[in-house]
């Protein structure tokens, strides 16, 4: 598969499924501006009703680059499990497929139709957090389950709690905890005295900034906050924040950047020499980065990303995602962390489906609270005061290595920062967190 493009679009992602997915297992039956619809192209005698599925993902705005393999990955996963008939294996699995725009107004929209007028039961997505949690008030009301594979702002599992929404990723505070965890270790082998942040003005650049400086100035608090910077999301020239980085001279920076921002943040701070005079640890570094930005990235800086398919190869399951995705996709292609976390997303419905025995929107959802899942990072747990996965967090030095046409981490001092141990420590003060619901 071809690295990526700047521009996604939403055409030349359907003519990809059409080429690879649909003429075996699916039929693409509506193709619009941000509308797709696929369907089982074969449906046993014996099948009930379908399980209608609605995937909000932005394939324009910020996070675009982050769609194009949940969205080719999905498919597949649905096409394995309508292979034995689907959900509880007569229940044949249908897509809907819509654009976010990285808009939550937009997401929100999206979302009541799919509910309304395709009659979904589960919507699956998106990658913002503040598409995101408007989609929770959208699913909350209509008592429709929300899977949040890939956003991870804290405040979707607590602030904004609802209990037919799951988290599937680390969520924003358990990810900088890990940020926070490495760093720590710097600080102290270093000697590092003073630091600032730069983070994108939005949820989970400012609730991630937020978790860090908070947790940071807890362990470590005389290590001093000069300056915080923020930028806007979709921002294309960061000479000025560079520039301003580099005169304050810290010993390090933060950074609370995703999505095309971070690539065009990394490569005007690496031409700018800043990686050189500044340390910039856990940087959000998802395989969606290392291959993307494999020629350009600067090698030994530390990253950190959500769900590296490299670090669980040992898994039966992340093997048999692997050699599926590439089986359709190309050698040189490979499942990011968003197509692994989708992948555990979808998986994750079906155990719950099985274990409740119903597809039934109230049943499913009691059946996945508490419940444990095998998903391609192993077995995780659900915690039942939030509904947040026990996923961990791997922070890592980017290096090249023979395995791979691409840098990862280095496999030798990757470090899996788990969850339980860098989330909000007891449920009694999640609950003080979550707000209200009827």
């Amino acid at each position: 598969m071809s690295s990526y493009k700047n521009d996604y679009q939403w055409s030349q992602i359907v003519e990809t499924l059409n080429k690879t997915i649909s003429r075996r297992d699916f039929i693409i039956t509506s193709v619009a501006a941000g509308v797709m619809t696929m369907v089982p192209r074969f449906v046993t005698a014996g099948a009930a009703e379908p399980y209608r599925i609605g995937v909000c993902l932005p394939t324009t705005g910020s996070g675009a680059n982050y769609s194009e393999r949940p969205i080719k990955g999905l498919p597949l996963i649905a096409a394995e499990i309508n292979k034995r008939g689907g959900l509880l294996g007569k229940h044949p699995i249908e897509l809907y497929f819509r654009d976010t725009q990285t808009k939550p107004d937009v997401g929100a929209r999206e979302a009541r139709s799919l509910i309304l007028n395709e009659k979904v039961q589960t919507i699956i997505g998106t990658w913002s957090s503040a598409v995101a949690m408007a989609i929770q008030e959208i699913t909350h009301e209509h008592k429709v389950l929300h899977l949040a594979a890939t956003s991870n702002s804290s405040k979707i599992v607590n602030e904004n709690y609802t209990p037919y929404s799951f988290q599937f990723g680390p969520n924003s505070r358990m990810q900088s905890g890990a940020t926070v965890v490495a760093v720590l270790n710097m600080i102290k082998s270093k000697g590092w005295k003073s630091y600032v942040t730069l983070g994108l003005d939005y949820e989970w650049g400012r609730d991630a900034q937020k978790v860090f400086v908070d947790k940071l100035t807890k362990e470590s608090p005389e290590t001093k906050l000069i300056k915080v910077f923020w930028a806007k999301l979709g921002e294309t020239d960061f000479t000025s924040y560079i520039t301003a980085i580099m005169a304050l001279k810290p010993d390090f920076m933060f950074g609370a950047i995703a999505g095309k921002d971070n690539e065009t943040f990394v490569q005007q701070a690496k031409a700018s020499g800043l990686f050189k005079r500044i340390a910039y640890p856990g940087v959000f570094l998802p395989v969606t980065e290392l291959m993307q930005q494999r020629k350009t990235l600067p090698r030994h800086i530390i990253g950190l990303n959500r769900c590296p398919f490299f670090a669980h190869m040992d898994n039966p399951i992340m093997q048999k995602y692997v050699k599926m995705y590439q089986d359709k996709f190309g050698k040189d292609d490979y499942p990011d962390d968003f197509a692994c976390m989708y992948f555990d997303a979808l998986n994750g419905l079906d155990q719950g489906v099985t274990k409740a025995g119903s597809t039934d929107s109230d049943a499913v959802r009691k059946a996945l609270t508490g419940a444990t899942i095998d998903t391609c990072r192993g077995k995780l747990t659900f915690r039942d005061c939030n509904n947040q996965l026990d996923a961990a967090s791997y922070v890592g030095e980017v290096v090249d290595t023979p395995d791979y046409p691409f840098p990862i981490f280095d496999p030798k001092s990757m470090v899996a920062v788990q969850g339980h141990e860098v989330w909000v420590p007891t449920c009694e003060e999640v609950r003080k967190l979550q707000k209200k619901r009827i």
